[in-house]
């Protein structure tokens, strides 16, 4: 039909190709396109039926793709595709054409999207067509992140490293929240180090003379403790009054 006028004449890729599923049907927004081959190909997505007639996905334009196993979403078992673009032929189109200028500045607030089911007939292939997408979209980094992943290189990634680097750890806790972010041997090094640090504590009051359980409990209870120094061995050298 003319209403799907984004379906183009053209060859199936030649190369790259991770994955090839014939007897796969593709529905776009609900409607079947009919049935054709999936190729699953480095450079892009590639759905042909038998004429040589069909579409094309690009990688970067794809923001989810899914195995869909739940029969209430869809009827069959498929590979699920939303794409950042929209396709002629979709049901939008019906929008009055009269106000067209307006529809599309509309348009740019709300990022266009689309919905493709692709249902092959071999359902155990499910699984292949997934993991092959997951290699080829793995080839198209977004090159909106770019600015915040300058360090991204190749396909090795360390997410851990790089959330560690943000610094959202803060530096100091509160001597009760730095209490519930340690370990169990945290705890008793703490304690440990509690103990000479009230010992030096107190061996300070008493050099001054002023020593008062009161002035003691004021300085734990009003105390922040930073945890990376104490732990470093700040208090080796503290006296310890047996």
């Amino acid at each position: 039909g003319g209403a799907m006028s984004f379906l183009k004449r053209f060859p199936p890729p030649a190369e790259g190709v991770r994955h090839q599923q014939p007897d796969t049907e593709a529905v776009l927004a609900g409607r079947s396109l009919g049935s054709g081959t999936l190729y699953i190909a480095e450079s892009r997505l590639t759905w042909l039926e038998s004429s040589g007639v069909g579409f094309c996905l690009d990688y970067p334009t794809i923001s989810l793709h899914a195995v869909s196993r739940d029969p209430s979403a869809y009827p069959w078992e498929h590979l699920y595709v939303m794409v950042n673009a929209r396709f002629e032929g979709e049901e939008t189109k019906e929008a009055p054409v009269t106000e067209g200028e307006e529809e599309e500045d509309s348009d740019d607030d709300a990022e266009p999207i689309s919905e493709f089911r692709f249902v092959p007939n071999d359902k155990s292939a499910l699984e292949a067509m997934f993991s092959a997408m997951c290699e080829c979209q793995a080839l198209h980094p977004d090159p909106d992140d770019e600015d915040s992943d300058n360090d991204y290189e190749g396909e090795e990634y360390d997410v851990e490293a790089h959330e560690l680097e943000q610094g959202d750890i803060p530096s100091f806790y509160t001597y009760e929240e730095g209490l519930s972010h340690l370990t169990a041997e945290g705890q008793a090094t703490l304690e440990r180090l509690e103990g000479m640090l009230a010992q030096s504590v107190s061996s300070q009051y008493n050099m001054a003379g002023v020593r008062t359980e009161d002035s003691i409990r004021e300085f734990e209870d009003g105390m922040e403790v930073d945890i990376a120094p104490v732990v470093a061995g700040q208090f080796e050298d503290a006296e310890v009054d047996h």
